[in-house]
C-alpha cells in the first residue's frame, strides 16, 4: 500500500472528524494508460460514474458498492488521487446504459456508442478468467459518485 493512502485517509479523518481507520483504495481500468487517464479525468470532475459488471463482482466475491460507500481513487502506481462517495448504484443490463449515464462515465467523447465499444473490450477482459461470458443483456452496475477530498501536494 502506497504511503499516500494513509496520508489521505487522516486528512479525510481530520477534514470530516471521522475515525476510519482504513478505507478502500483501487484504480480504474485493467491497464497503466487507462487508470491513470480515468483519475485524472476524475480530479478534474468529468468522470462521475464507473461501471463493472455484476459478474466480476459475482466472481470475485466482492460486496457491491452502495450509497454512502467512500472509496480512495489511486494512479495505477497506486499512489491516492481523491476520495470518492457514492452517490447512487444500479444494476443495468448493458444494452439499457442511457446515454447520461455513459456521459457521467466522461471517457473518450463522452457518447454511449464510445461507451459500448470500449466497455465492451473491456469486460471481455474483465470477465475472461470467470465463467460469465460478455452478452448483450449482461448486467452492469452503474455506480455514480462525488468527490470529496483531493490529494494535495
Amino acid at each position: 500500500m502506497h504511503p499516500s493512502i494513509a496520508t489521505l485517509t487522516a486528512l479525510y479523518n481530520k477534514r470530516y472528524k471521522s475515525s476510519l481507520k482504513q478505507i478502500p483504495a483501487w484504480h480504474f481500468c485493467d491497464n497503466e494508460v487507462d487508470a491513470n487517464e480515468c483519475a485524472a479525468l476524475v480530479l478534474a470532475g468529468i468522470k462521475r460514474a464507473t461501471s463493472p459488471s455484476l459478474w466480476w463482482y459475482q466472481a470475485n466475491e466482492e460486496v457491491l458498492p452502495k450509497v454512502g460507500d467512500i472509496n480512495i481513487v489511486t494512479n495505477w502506481a497506486g499512489e491516492a488521487q481523491c476520495v470518492i462517495k457514492t452517490t447512487a448504484v444500479a444494476v443495468v443490463p448493458f444494452n439499457e446504459v442511457s446515454a447520461e449515464y455513459a456521459a457521467r462515465e466522461g471517457e473518450g467523447d463522452k457518447s454511449l456508442a464510445y461507451w459500448r465499444k470500449v466497455h465492451w473490450q473491456y469486460y471481455q477482459r474483465e470477465l475472461a478468467e470467470t465463467s460469465f461470458r460478455v452478452k448483450e443483456d449482461m448486467p452492469i452496475v452503474c455506480e455514480e459518485f462525488e468527490v470529496v477530498l483531493v490529494m494535495t501536494t
